[in-house]
């Protein structure tokens, strides 16, 4: 063992090793300080912000946890964090499910499957801002396609963007729409990569296609599936162009709809309550930290890697 230490401290000190720890540390240099300066010194920034009130030109001064108090007892934030919560509910399971089913169809031998599984990608290149756009189209009460399909056939269409009812789960359908593409591919590796063996042997035992999604398919898809679930999480809680381009600022359903990325946006930009606006940020910060990590202790239960 002390042979084996020495051997190791020998090659940590050898002039090719630490020549090669130089050109290794400079080539991940940029990465590193990209990540520093626009990353990781933000963070630091944004909470010391978050105990600051802002005034005229960019004064500012320290007030300690007023604004967390502010925060805390203001009814808005508590409903922007309930709109957030239900999109998240809401999108999340539904742009999964529907995401591995395409995936299944589309990973068969079938003729134009590559044209299929372009036209299932096309939301993920398209801008964000152009999907919004579009969808305020089709859902204009007035004269937008789905209303008009509707009367068609007899039904009369809602007020889908203005009615505070409906107006956020208008956004999740928009949402799911968008994410099933880029599920789509991710979900597609993930099937890809399960053993053919596994199939082939299912099927001497006489199990049908239903069996074999339930009891192969689907375990050995859980570590795909933890995946696209944590960075659709994220995804969810930081929502901002789907309100702000479909809904805007000046709706009458804003306060049903908003969300917390929103409401940040609008003490930041809008009423230039920065340390308020930073107060939010640092609690949203928290609660994709504290769901990340409880994600990651709870796969275990179910996430089966071999």
């Amino acid at each position: 063992m002390l042979d084996e230490r020495k051997q190791a401290k020998k090659r940590r000190f050898n002039p090719r090793t630490r020549g090669d720890y130089f050109w290794g540390y400079l080539m991940i240099a940029p990465t590193v300080l990209g990540l520093l300066v626009f990353s990781i010194w933000p963070v630091f920034q944004t909470l010391y912000f978050s105990f600051t009130s802002w005034g005229s030109f960019g004064n500012y001064e320290w007030t300690g946890t007023d604004n967390y108090k502010a925060m805390f007892a203001d009814p808005m934030f508590w409903m922007a964090l309930r709109n957030t919560f239900i999109y998240t509910c809401v999108t999340i399971p539904c742009a999964i499910a529907l995401s591995i089913v395409a995936a299944v169809l589309l990973n068969q031998k079938i003729r134009g499957v590559t044209l299929y599984r372009t036209l299932y990608f096309l939301p993920v290149v398209t801008m964000p801002s152009a999907v919004a756009m579009v969808w305020k189209w089709l859902y204009n009460a007035d004269y937008g396609l789905i209303n008009y399909l509707l009367g068609a056939i007899g039904i009369k269409g809602p007020s889908w963007l203005t009615d505070p009812d409906i107006a956020l789960y208008s956004m999740v359908i928009v949402a799911v729409w968008a994410a099933i593409g880029n599920n789509m591919v991710i979900f597609l590796s993930g099937l890809q990569g399960i053993p053919v063996s596994y199939y082939e042997a299912a099927a001497i035992d006489g199990a049908g296609s239903f069996k074999n999604f339930i009891f192969i398919t689907l375990p050995l898809l859980t570590p795909t599936i933890f995946f696209v679930t944590i960075i659709s999480l994220i995804g969810a809680f930081q929502v901002f162009d789907l309100v702000f381009m479909m809904i805007g600022p000046n709706s009458i359903v804003i306060e049903q709809t908003q969300s917390v990325v929103f409401l940040f946006y609008k003490n930041a930009f809008m009423l230039n309550n920065k340390g308020y606006a930073a107060a939010i940020a640092m609690v949203l910060f928290v609660i994709i930290l504290l769901v990340t990590i409880v994600q990651m202790k709870l796969q275990k239960k179910w996430v089966h890697y071999s």
